[in-house]
Parts: C-alpha cells; structure tokens; sequence
C-alpha cells in the first residue's frame, strides 16, 4: 500500500517540474517579444530625430536666405536713396549758378563714377554672398543626403538585428520545443516502467497472499485434525 502512495507522489513531483520548465520557457519567450517592441521602438525613435535634425538645418538655410534678400533689398535701397540725393545736388547746383555747371557735371561723373563702382562693389558681394548661399545649401544638401543614407544604414541594421532577434527566438523556441518532447516522450517511459512495477508488486502481492491463504488453510486443516505427529515429518519434507 505504501508503495503505490510514494511512487504517485514521485511522478507528481516530476510533473511538477515539467510545469515550471513550461513556465519558465514562457517567460523567455515573453521577454524576447518584449525584447523585440523595444528595439522598434528604439528604430522610431531615431527615425524620428534624424527627420527633426534635416528639418532644422533646411530651416537654417531658409532663414540665411531670407536674411540675404533683405541685405540685397536694403542695398537697392540704398543705391536708388543715393542717386535721388545726386540729381538732387545738380539741380541745386544748377539753379545757384551756371559757373557751377561744369564743376557740378564733373562732380556728378565723379559721384556717377562712385556710384558705378559702389554698384559694381556691392554687386560683387551679393555675387559673393549668393554664392556663399549656393555653397551652404550645396553643403546642407550634401549633408541632407549623408544623413539621408546614414538613416538608411541605421534602418537596415536596425531591421537585420530585429531579424537576427526574431530568428534566435525561433531557434530557442524550436528548442525549447524539443525539450518539451523529450521530456514528455521521458515522462511516458516513466509512467510506463512505473505502471510495470506497480503491476508486478500487485502480482507478487497477490501470488504472496495466495501463499499465504494456502498455509492459513493447512494449519487450519491440521489444528482442527489434531494430526500434531504428523506436522514434524512434514517439515522435515519441506525442509528437504
């Protein structure tokens, strides 16, 4: 009876441990799901700083654009202010005397010809300037593009690694499954050898008690005869 008892207790022990390994197995694979939100998560998240860094610098190059249109406008302005305040002054000049006209008129060349340079000079430095802007956003483009291939490297690795995650998972899965088998394959054998033994002690029992039943009764039989003379030569039988 005791015997049963312990060995019951034994395959609920082991059924224990298959369960917790179950557990345990998925929680790995719990992790490595959550493993794998984070990482495309992470891959957004930097997605969305690169776009927010070419964003910013094309702002940049915009604002330096408008800043060099007012320049330019201010100039014209400048210039157009300057020739009004020439013809002005031969005007006054021409009206005060006209002994003054020749000196006015090559007054008027000289501020003509200053004018002409002032406006060669300042157009060279709007060249200069747009020039510089052309090189800037040259460069900003150039820059953009980098950018550009580096988030699609970035995109690329960040995909390979999630692939290569995906694959060891299923490689641990594929694993854990076949421990799973073996485990349960192991456990049948056991239950089997064990429900062998059990039978097998049944039956010993069984052949035991039926031995047992059997002497009972020929003591009974003989203790009932009063044959007691005839019990010592039987042991001795027996004992040969």
């Amino acid at each position: 009876m005791n015997a049963p008892s312990a060995s019951a207790q034994r395959q609920n022990q082991h059924d224990d441990a298959n369960n917790a390994e179950l557990l345990e197995a998925q929680a790995d694979v719990r992790h490595l799901k959550t493993t794998i939100e984070a990482l495309r998560d992470e891959m957004e998240s930097l997605n969305y700083q690169k776009e927010d860094a070419v964003q910013e610098a094309v702002s940049v190059s915009n604002d330096e654009l408008i800043q060099l249109r007012s320049a330019v406008a201010a100039l014209r302005e400048e210039l157009e202010n300057m020739k009004f305040q020439s013809e002005e002054d031969v005007q006054n000049a021409v009206s005060v005397a006209n002994d003054e006209i020749i000196q006015l008129k090559n007054t008027a060349g000289a501020l003509r010809q200053s004018l002409e340079d002032l406006r060669f000079e300042k157009d060279e430095e709007i060249q200069n300037a747009v020039a510089n802007a052309n090189d800037e956003i040259k460069q900003l483009k150039d820059t953009s593009g980098a950018l550009r291939e580096e988030l699609e490297n970035l995109r690329f690795e960040m995909d390979e690694a999630v692939q290569n995650e995906v694959t060891l998972a299923s490689d641990e899965i594929t694993q854990l499954k076949s421990t799973v088998e073996a485990l349960r394959d192991q456990l049948d054998k056991v239950s089997i050898d064990y429900e062998e033994k059990i039978q097998t002690m049944e039956r010993d029992a069984r052949d035991e008690i039926a031995q047992l039943h059997k002497t009972i009764n020929k003591l009974r039989t003989k203790l009932e005869a009063g044959d007691k003379p005839a019990k010592k030569p039987r042991a001795k039988k027996k004992g040969k």
